[in-house]
C-alpha cells in the first residue's frame, strides 16, 4: 500500500476508473492523500504516473509511462543556476512561443512540462540523459544553439531488438 500527498487531485478522480482499470490496482482519495494498492510492481509505476499528473503532463501522455516502458524525472533548476530570477531561466527552457521546448523534444524524443521551478521529463532512459544535460545547460546559460548542437550530435542511436524482450501484443481493431 502506498501513500502519495497531490495537489491536482482531481485529475486522478476524473481518471480513477482508467487509472485502475490499465495498471490493476485499486486507489483511494481522501482530501489530497491518495491510496494505493495492489501487486508492489503495478504500485510503483502508478506511483510515477500519478506524480507525473500531478506534474501537469496530460493523461496520455503520462500513461506511456507504463505502456512504452519510459520513465518519468524532475529536475529542480534552483539547483542548476546562480541566479536569483528563475522567472527568467524557466523563460529560457520555454523560448518563445514555447519552441524551444518543442524542438528540445524533437531532439529528445522526450515530454517536458514546467512546474514552479521544476521541469518534468518523460521518456526512455537513455533520452533523459540527454534532456537532463540540455535542460542543465540551458538553466546555466548556455546558447540555444549550442545546446541543439549538443543533442544533434549525441543522438541516440536505435537498439535492435534481439528478442529478449516480451513483445506486446497487437490490439485488435473493433469494427
Amino acid at each position: 500500500m502506498e501513500k502519495i500527498f497531490c495537489e491536482k487531485f482531481k485529475r486522478i478522480i476524473k481518471n480513477k476508473q482508467k487509472l485502475e482499470k490499465n495498471l490493476g490496482i485499486k486507489i483511494t482519495i481522501n482530501k489530497e492523500e491518495i491510496i494505493i494498492d495492489g501487486p508492489a510492481e503495478n504500485e510503483y509505476v502508478a506511483e510515477k504516473i500519478i506524480e507525473a499528473l500531478d506534474f501537469g503532463f496530460p493523461f496520455t501522455v503520462a500513461l506511456l509511462i507504463k505502456e512504452e516502458d519510459l520513465i518519468f524525472e524532475a529536475l529542480n533548476i534552483k539547483n542548476y543556476t546562480k541566479r536569483k530570477d528563475l522567472t527568467t531561466v524557466r523563460a529560457r527552457i520555454i523560448g518563445k512561443d514555447g519552441k524551444t521546448l518543442s524542438t528540445l523534444h524533437q531532439l529528445t524524443k522526450c515530454y517536458f512540462e514546467l512546474k514552479d521551478n521544476s521541469v518534468g521529463i518523460i521518456g526512455e532512459p537513455e533520452h533523459i540523459r540527454n534532456a537532463n544535460e540540455a535542460i542543465i545547460s540551458l538553466a546555466r546559460g548556455a546558447k540555444h544553439s549550442n545546446v541543439y548542437t549538443f543533442l544533434e550530435k549525441n543522438q541516440i542511436k536505435p537498439v535492435f531488438d534481439l528478442g529478449l524482450k516480451e513483445q506486446k501484443k497487437p490490439k485488435k481493431k473493433k469494427k
